[in-house]
């Protein structure tokens, strides 16, 4: 059991945190202002970087990289903004993994080595108004006639939507009930049929636009059904990466609040020296550090075991529930210690905070991740319908 990075992951993870620090500062702060994505041309200064695709194999444009490169660059970029990491975020635990490992290989080479250039964005599109931690109870409906889908319902709580260039939709084909029919689609922006609802205005996640997701007898031709029916399981496997890339997002914050009052409690004085002199700062320090290392270490031990394929529903569900808990206490400290320097929006701090409390209800909210790590613990899935 070996703790260390190798000498390549350091050098990786040294590139990201140089660029991320140096390039994306400024970058966080408009996104911010103006809650709007990255824009394509950085898109190609990441890809240029090699940023995108790190763990997609080399044939799509990808580094061909392990997923524990991977998550080392998603937390350095997630440590400036939840917003200049989303990006990187999908294209190496989200959507794109779902379509390179289940997809017909027309769709694979159609779409990923354009996300992997940053040519285009791709989003996943799961959750409903009836159906966001109860996801097998999802309606929107897929149909198989001769050589088309043709896909009706209404998708919410997209992030990227209206934005993204194309979209993996979950769906349930043919009105089969329950886990059995669901699979999921591909959908690009510009299909007829395909319409979105505003803007959500959030209390954090500035700059990851999300809206509902409108479809109305949508044609698709079959190579784009990435999973079929009955393939709930495989998608749930893609998802427990998924999960790890969100932990890591969510662990950034906490991360890099605790960098930045690192800094700050050393410079700021009070009563005629550095407030880190006072013993209740360095208690709180510590506690962050704690915090913060064992959720790292939780995230990078779900990545190794998995390797380069999909990590256990245990190991993903840990590593996710433990940062998003410990990024909201990392976060609300590090206001706390920054005073009214860390509750003004002219720094990053609260920021943080927002979007610690975003992470820990996206991609399935921390009791979610509860009930998985219990029912992994006694062996079998809880009924969570039964009287």
């Amino acid at each position: 059991m070996d703790f260390q990075l190798t000498e390549d992951q350091k050098s990786l993870q040294e590139a990201a945190r140089r660029f991320a620090q140096e390039q994306l500062p400024e970058l966080a702060k408009e996104l911010e202002e103006k809650c709007e994505p990255v824009p394509h041309d950085w898109l190609k200064r990441y890809a240029d970087m090699g940023f995108l695709g790190i763990n997609v194999a080399e044939q799509y444009g990808g580094l061909g990289l392990g997923n524990l490169e991977a998550l080392l660059v998603v937390e350095e970029f997630a440590k400036i903004s939840s917003a200049v990491a989303f990006p990187v975020f999908e294209s190496c635990v989200g959507p794109v993994r779902a379509i390179e490992h289940f997809a017909p290989e027309s769709l694979r080479e159609k779409v990923i080595p354009r996300v992997c250039a940053g040519e285009i964005v791709v989003a996943v599109s799961m959750s409903e108004p009836d159906a966001g931690s109860a996801l097998t109870d999802l309606r929107t409906n897929a149909k198989v006639v001769g050589d088309k889908v043709i896909l009706n319902g209404t998708k919410r709580w997209c992030s990227g939507g209206g934005h993204a260039d194309g979209y993996v939709v979950y769906c349930r084909f043919d009105d089969v009930p329950g886990a059995k029919g669901i699979g999921a689609v591909y959908v690009e922006k510009d299909t007829p049929g395909l319409s979105f609802g505003p803007q959500e205005e959030l209390m954090g996640f500035r700059g990851v636009p999300s809206s509902d997701l409108y479809f109305d007898n949508i044609e698709l031709p079959l190579d784009h059904i990435i999973v079929p029916g009955g393939g709930f399981k495989k998608l749930m496997e893609a998802f427990d990466l998924e999960r790890c890339g969100n932990a890591t997002m969510s662990l950034g914050q906490a991360s890099g609040a605790l960098d930045d009052v690192l800094t700050y409690v050393q410079e700021r004085k009070q009563f005629g020296r550095p407030i880190v002199e006072f013993q209740g700062v360095q208690i709180k320090l510590a506690e962050m550090k704690l915090r913060v290392e064992a959720a790292r270490l939780l995230i990078h031990r779900a990545a190794k075991n998995a390797e380069d394929g999909m990590p256990s529903i245990l190991d993903s569900s840990l590593a996710k529930c433990f940062a998003n808990e410990i990024s909201r206490e990392v976060t609300g400290t590090a206001v706390q210690l920054m005073g009214g320097y860390g509750f003004s929006k002219e720094y990053p701090m609260e920021r943080r905070l927002r979007d610690s409390w975003g992470w820990g209800i996206a991609g399935g909210a921390i009791d979610i991740q509860k009930v998985n790590i219990a029912a992994a613990m006694v062996g079998r899935r809880f009924n969570q319908r039964a009287s």
